[in-house]
């Protein structure tokens, strides 16, 4: 992540959901877990998402799976190039405020 936090600005991390928490400006826009990052999504933008094949953040809790459908795998070609990583990494920002993700 370092490449992304360079061209983006400052991002941070806080454990959480068995994972992290990714934060840039103390908005929540991603999340590792599982050796798996996925980031934000909304109604704008889960369809872009979905057309690169993103599957959504699933954990197991203590009587069923949980979807978490705001959360989506990263696309295979941001695991390359961290120039490919940044237009993704904005929409999941983007997607974090305009769903009011809490500071």
């Amino acid at each position: 992540m370092a490449p992304l936090a360079a061209r983006i600005g400052a991002i941070t991390a806080k454990r959480m959901f068995g994972g992290h928490g990714l934060f840039y400006d103390g908005l929540m826009f991603g999340l590792v877990s599982g050796g798996q990052c996925y980031l934000k999504a909304d109604d704008a933008t889960l369809a872009c998402f979905e057309a690169e094949g993103s599957e959504p953040f699933r954990y197991q809790s203590a009587r069923r799976e949980v979807t978490m459908r705001h959360y989506l795998s990263l696309p295979a070609a941001c695991l390359e190039s961290p120039a490919a990583m940044t237009p993704w990494a904005q929409r999941a920002v983007e997607a974090a405020l305009r769903l009011g993700n809490a500071r």
